[in-house]
């Protein structure tokens, strides 16, 4: 009926079969004794059949007891409506139980740092993450991704979270879209005609504003970059890049934080945005830069990177970033296009640095050739941009 178990610090009450007046006594003594002096338990619901209110009572002294909205998981429907009808949705985090698929067969339509997508069949995809300790992070991505759409930007909305293996999935439901990567891996010689409509809806993207601190500042998380990777800089030129980065204006402009064409899809002929953990707000370059991160930087090194990862050659990659800053900007400027790359190629560097910046142990080399490149790079457009700021 009751059982125990500790498991990254938490202690979960595992509460199993019936509940109800015949050993609500019982249930209770067993629960208050096995979590004596543990502050935040978490009620595991998901081998219980049923519970009656003589169990909810049981439930509601533990949670007097802790002062705190409690968790509780794992859920059944059944249960679910209990707890539903009687209030303790309101005074206990409960999560309902998830249903388990697999992914077995399932074609890889997208990989990320994070997770894998998969298409489970023509209506649906899953992502499925790589860590089993990520449903804090599902959660909040859920969260962000309804903060864009809020906002006015199409993006696609999750609407389960599942269990797939000893991991978690979000399920979305994008009817026979695909990504603007995959459209220009299938279509090269489209690369163009792709990259003016990827960089016409980033422009759109850029556009939309939100309240003033609704979410995490762009500048702040790269200043947070650029401490991470300090000890790759020489002090002269940590000292400039902060100056830069502190001169970009704060802005309440919504920002992707990794708008690759891989994490845009379309469908129906409408592009949305998927993979909104990044979200944050601020000057659009902070969004920019993921261009140069995708389509150049990485590619640089190791051109083989651009066909593993994205692919497409190497060519097509660098075309799309030395193509996409004139459609966003809608110039063909190439004075003003040239200051545009630097200044764009700037705070790319410091990301791509960050990303890269424990790979010291790369047996290849390319770790170190890549740390050379990019702080050489640093340190002559920092010598010839003023600003950031466009």
């Amino acid at each position: 009926m009751i059982g125990f178990r500790k498991k990254d610090g938490k202690v979960y009450a595992v509460l199993s079969g019936r509940i109800d007046s015949s050993n609500a006594p019982e249930a209770e003594a067993e629960l208050l004794q096995g979590l004596e002096g543990v502050e935040e338990p978490v009620f595991d619901l998901e081998k219980l059949e049923y519970i009656s209110s003589a169990g909810l009572r049981v439930l509601m002294k533990v949670r007097k007891r802790s002062g705190k909205a409690l968790e509780m998981i794992g859920a059944s429907q059944e249960i679910y409506e209990i707890l539903e009808t009687t209030g303790f949705t309101e005074l206990f985090k409960v999560s309902k139980k998830m249903r388990e698929i697999s992914v077995e067969g399932c074609p890889v339509i997208g990989k990320g740092f994070y997770g894998t997508v998969y298409r489970i069949d023509e209506e649906t995809i899953v992502k499925v993450y790589s860590s089993p300790d990520c449903l804090d992070m599902i959660r909040n991505e859920k969260k962000l991704a309804r903060t864009a759409l809020v906002a006015g930007v199409p993006t696609a909305i999750s609407y389960d979270i599942v269990k797939v293996g000893d991991s978690y999935g979000s399920v979305f439901e994008l009817l026979n879209a695909v990504t603007f990567g995959d459209m220009l891996a299938e279509q090269p010689e489209n690369c163009e005609a792709i990259v003016k409509q990827y960089a016409e809806f980033m422009r759109l993207v850029n556009s939309q504003s939100l309240p003033q601190g609704k979410l995490r500042s762009a500048k702040e998380i790269f200043s947070g970059y650029l401490e991470a990777v300090r000890g790759l800089l020489d002090e002269a030129l940590y000292l400039r890049l902060k100056e830069l980065l502190m001169g970009v204006p704060e802005q309440n402009t919504l920002i992707h934080g990794d708008a690759q064409m891989k994490n845009i899809m379309i469908g129906n002929g409408e592009p949305m945005l998927i993979d909104m953990d990044t979200l944050c707000q601020g000057h659009p370059i902070f969004d920019l830069q993921s261009v140069f991160v995708t389509y150049f930087a990485f590619e640089e090194d190791d051109p083989d990177n651009s066909m593993s990862f994205l692919g497409v050659s190497n060519q097509v990659a660098e075309k799309v970033w030395r193509s996409f800053p004139g459609y966003y900007f809608a110039t063909g400027d190439q004075v003003r296009l040239s200051q545009l790359w630097d200044k764009i190629s700037i705070v790319g560097c410091i990301r791509f640095l960050f990303l890269i910046h424990d790979g010291s142990e790369d047996s290849s080399g390319i770790y170190s050739l890549r740390v050379k490149h990019t702080v050489e790079r640093l340190r002559a457009l920092s010598a010839r941009v003023d600003d950031l700021r466009f």
